[in-house]
């Protein structure tokens, strides 16, 4: 019979070994089951990974996209005196490369209610040129219209808001705030009833559940700020840009501000994300690193079997390489094939997250994305190349790191002790 010694490494012999030893006879079950948790392991890990990571970028990038569509990458605050000058200022900013909206606005929270129920709101004073260029709002409008926003026709409410209080375009809301009139008794609350011109739908629930757009002049006397506004919200269409935008603003401006970004607005809120996105990592990992081990166990026991058949490889030429390279293969077909299935699987969740989420709502009776509790109208899904890259790497480099330590036990057998026996 020929030598084994004179083969190349991963030789076909080699491959053949290691694809019999994944098909195990029947007294051999056990190992097949483990080796058969070890792939689902794997599998199931690498989709989680997938799937979650997605799910979490793709929540970010949502809120991300409402939050600054709504609100500015930049807020400018006066400094030293009151707001007056805010259409001066407000048009100079506007001017400046990159800045795409400069639009000044009073905010105050409220009090609405209809004839059937109340809710606390956030009014925003606007001018109606600057809301409709806000595509956030102005391409969700689903009953009314924003024209003739600036002529009084009446405010714009969020449909959750519309939704709770009953009301429909045309209907009309009062709004009610405490800071009112100065009397010798007091300050006396402010109620006005305003007709609803539109009602809008950004698809986070928060905004959509509390936002009352306002005209910018009436905002000003219904919350006593005749003369001057809160702030001077600039959108300019590109986030990242803020660090390059913010002196040309400051220069712009041409008096005393203060100017905060979003990162500076939302750093509470982004960081929690990011915090909640990286322990979710590492817990899931552990999922993968558990299959991973049972991979070492499977291929333990799968190495004490053929205690004997390596023990004649041995006699017959095969050299240690040889014996290490079969065991290799056969752990490291598991978790390749493993992380492979994986991948498609979370990849075919992805795509079809949202209606595995009403498959589950449906199933279950639950809601289990609640949009009172995630914000968000919709579960959305974005897989990121770089981090679906980063977990089939890891899957693959623990799988492959697992077959070492039993392939190397399987290359130190002696023959001899072996076969001592036989």
């Amino acid at each position: 019979m020929p030598q084994l010694s004179g083969t190349h490494p991963f030789a076909p012999f080699e491959w053949m070994l290691s694809l019999r030893y994944l098909r195990a006879r029947r007294q051999e079950g056990f190992i097949s089951v483990i080796a058969g948790f070890s792939f689902i392991g794997i599998m199931l890990g690498v989709a989680t990974l997938i799937i979650v990571m997605a799910v979490m970028n793709g929540f970010r990038h949502e809120l991300f996209d409402k939050m600054l569509g709504l609100n500015g990458d930049l807020l400018i605050q006066a400094q030293g005196s009151p707001f007056t000058d805010w259409d001066v200022v407000a048009d100079r900013v506007s001017k400046v490369d990159g800045v795409g909206v400069a639009a000044p606005i009073v905010d105050g929270q409220a009090l609405a209610s209809s004839s059937f129920s109340a809710a606390g709101v956030l009014v925003r004073g606007i001018r109606g040129g600057d809301l409709a260029k806000l595509g956030s709002v102005a391409r969700s409008i689903k009953l009314g219209t924003l024209d003739g926003f600036d002529q009084g026709q009446g405010v714009a409410i969020g449909s959750r808001l519309a939704e709770q209080l009953s009301l429909q375009a045309g209907d009309n809301i009062s709004i009610i705030t405490p800071h009112g009139d100065v009397t010798p008794f007091g300050t006396a609350p402010r109620a006005k009833t305003y007709k609803v011109a539109a009602v809008f739908e950004i698809g986070m629930s928060e905004y959509d559940g509390t936002f009352v757009f306002m005209p910018l002049s009436e905002a000003q006397a219904f919350f006593n700020h005749p003369k001057d506004v809160s702030a001077i919200e600039v959108f300019t269409g590109d986030p990242e840009s803020v660090d390059r935008l913010r002196p040309l603003v400051i220069d712009a401006a041409g008096r005393p501000i203060h100017v905060a970004d979003w990162r500076e607005t939302n750093a509470t809120f982004f960081n929690a994300l990011q915090v909640e996105r990286n322990v979710m990592f590492l817990i899931l990992t552990l999922i993968v690193l558990v299959a991973a081990l049972n991979i070492v166990s499977g291929l333990i026991m799968l190495v004490q079997d053929k205690a004997r058949e390596i023990a004649i490889l041995r006699t017959m030429g095969a050299t240690q390489g040889a014996i290490v390279r079969v065991f290799f293969i056969t752990g490291a077909s598991i978790g390749i094939v493993g992380t492979v299935a994986g991948f498609l699987l979370g990849t075919l969740v992805c795509l079809n997250i949202e209606s595995v989420r009403r498959f589950l709502e449906w199933l279950t009776s639950i809601d289990p994305f609640s949009r009172e509790i995630y914000f968000l109208s919709k579960l959305p899904a974005d897989m990121s190349l770089t981090e679906t890259t980063a977990v089939l790497f890891m899957a693959l480099g623990l799988s492959l790191l697992a077959t070492l330590y039993p392939s190397w036990r399987a290359a130190r057998l002696d023959p001899v002790e072996a076969l001592r026996y036989e």
